[in-house]
């Protein structure tokens, strides 16, 4: 099992927009994902239509340091609003659960703050057997501001994702911000816990040659950081389709099945390299067994 936290000390940067749509992705690869809303304004529990919605969410997650089945929401796209004909569903083979982010703004705050170990309750809650025996990959949206529970999804993480808008402003205080959370993160190697590499997406690219010199100034940026972390290859350009796909409750692949598709798909590869090839709705046989050595490369 595999976990990606997306992070970002900067809201509105498409944090849960690329979970939800990676998370889509990999089930439709034939994957079982777990998305877990850890934002206290609940943006990724909306996203996707939910089939089954559990008793309980985050909170109680938090709160005794497991991860139970009554705290795992399921989700059926075919009661999206504009499920497209043909497709009413996920790869067979793969599941897209969710744990819904029940807390009101400021409570689990105030309930982690005196607490000596607020930053690694997520991380003690999916080492639950019931996630690892049931999912592939674990998926963590957070919220855009510094907290214990942004803190607590960053050393759950096997890997760090970071959607960076392509504007120098934006840019420059994305990177101020990272610097601060990786030198606040990394004083739990005092206590035998290693922070987990970063990989920033640049997200939201404009077509313009203005866009791609701003792109090339940003990957300079990001070298001040050395090896904490890395840009992807892969840029996500700015397109409606992502805007379309969430007020339908869709993956972004489904609603545009040429370029959105494309991008994610190679985002995707980039990501997990032994999933290159594999498309979204074909054979997922033997496909879990494929990405093992990626994932044991992401946790070790």
């Amino acid at each position: 099992m595999i976990v990606y936290s997306v992070v970002s000390t900067k809201g509105g940067v498409g944090k849960t927009t690329l979970n939800a749509n990676l998370g889509a992705l990999l089930a439709d690869l034939g994957m079982r994902v777990l998305l877990i809303d850890a934002d206290v304004q609940p943006s990724l529990s909306r996203y996707f239509p939910i089939g089954r919605l559990a008793p309980h969410g985050l909170t109680q997650m938090i709160k005794q340091g497991a991860l139970t089945a009554d705290c795992i929401s399921t989700i059926d796209l075919a009661l999206a609003p504009s499920a497209p004909r043909g497709k009413p569903r996920l790869n067979p083979n793969g599941c897209l659960d969710l744990v819904v982010s029940d807390a009101p703004e400021g409570t689990l705050q105030d309930w982690l703050a005196p607490r000596m170990d607020s930053a690694l309750r997520i991380k003690l809650a999916l080492r639950s057997p019931l996630i690892s025996e049931h999912y592939d990959v674990v998926m963590i949206d957070t919220q855009g501001a510094v907290g214990h529970l942004q803190d607590a999804a960053v050393l759950a993480a096997d890997r760090l994702l970071s959607p960076v808008s392509p504007d120098i402003l934006s840019a420059r205080e994305f990177l101020d911000g990272t610097q601060k959370l990786l030198d606040r993160v990394e004083t739990a190697s005092a206590f035998g816990f290693s922070v987990p590499a970063m990989q920033a997406i640049l997200y939201r690219q404009e077509n313009t040659r203005d866009a791609r010199e701003i792109v090339k100034a940003i990957r300079d940026e990001y070298r001040k950081l050395k090896c904490r972390v890395s840009v992807l290859d892969t840029v996500v350009p700015h397109a409606v389709a992502y805007k379309s796909a969430a007020t339908a409750q869709l993956p972004v692949h489904w609603i545009d099945p040429a370029r959105a598709r494309e991008t994610m798909h190679t985002l995707l590869w980039e990501l997990i390299p032994s999933l290159a090839g594999n498309h979204a709705g074909g054979p997922a046989t033997a496909l879990r067994a494929e990405v093992g050595d990626d994932i044991q490369d992401a946790t070790a």
